[in-house]
């Protein structure tokens, strides 16, 4: 029997979501960033850049002589 249940009371009103700060960056942030980045880019390379992934020049001899015949 929901008319014997007490009602709910009403809500307050909704407050506006405050100002987000401000997220500009100074050119020597803006620089140090960058430095960050060229060096983490430059420490995911390592030893990938010094791996040969170049075809070889000279071709392979694939054929061998056998003992059948």
């Amino acid at each position: 029997m929901g008319f014997l249940s007490p009602k709910m009371p009403a809500l307050p009103p909704v407050q506006p979501l405050p100002e987000p700060p401000s997220t500009k960056l100074t050119e020597a942030e803006q620089a140090k960033i960058k430095a960050e980045q060229d060096e983490i880019i430059r420490k995911r390379k390592g030893r990938s850049s010094t791996i040969l992934t170049s075809p070889l020049i000279d071709e392979a001899t694939t054929e061998k002589k056998t003992l059948l015949g």
